[in-house]
């Protein structure tokens, strides 16, 4: 069977399709910073990518401060990495709005494990209770690694922008407790189900 000329022609167009198909299928965000050569061939074909993950039935998003994903248009089941992440996420621009950081140059910071072992002491009941000690919070990091929202370095972590997903939600959350009267709280479940990055395992 042949490949339709107009097909095979919009095909050699789109060099890196197995590549981003692979990477987004995982379930990881491609990031402007951590991949900049893949970057450049999506936004340069953006709509040839978009038309024809939409043909296999994924959603491609990309956002503008440089990261893109396959979003879960339905994602009943939260899966507990992604609930895990979004606490320590949470907890990571907590103590570093308590410290006067800007939470907007949060790609700036350098995350190392000394410095998990402090918010954990400064959030320790909230994360006890998702069962979350110093050790699985590096851990955690490594997940976040791996699902594009974090990049290793040889002294800790930093976060990429595909975190702005989160932080998005939480700048809503607080502004919604704001108008209410009432003190955040972490995400629910429910809340996280629509737009949820997929777990690449559940443990």
């Amino acid at each position: 069977m042949t490949i339709p000329h107009a097909l095979a022609a919009a095909l050699s167009q789109m060099p890196a399709l197995a590549d981003l198909f692979r990477l987004f299928l995982s379930g990881k965000h491609l990031n402007r910073m951590a991949e900049p050569a893949l970057w450049a061939e999506l936004e340069q074909h953006e709509a040839s990518y978009v038309g024809l993950f939409a043909a296999q039935g994924f959603e491609l998003r990309l956002d503008v401060r440089g990261f893109a994903w396959f979003h879960n248009s339905v994602n009943s089941n939260i899966g507990k990495i992604s609930r895990q992440l979004a606490l320590l996420f949470m907890v990571i621009f907590d103590a570093q709005a308590n410290a006067g950081k800007a939470l907007q140059r949060f790609t700036d910071w350098l995350i190392d494990s000394a410095w998990l072992a402090e918010v954990y002491k400064q959030q320790q009941d909230l994360l006890d209770a998702e069962g979350l000690n110093p050790d699985a919070l590096v851990e955690l990091m490594g997940r976040a690694c791996n699902l594009g929202f974090a990049v290793p370095e040889p002294a800790g972590w930093r976060l990429l922008p595909a975190v702005c997903r989160y932080l998005d939600h939480f700048e809503s959350l607080a502004l919604t407790a704001k108008t209410d009267g009432d003190e955040p709280s972490v995400p629910t479940e429910e809340y996280w189900a629509a737009d949820a990055p997929e777990d690449e395992e559940d443990t």
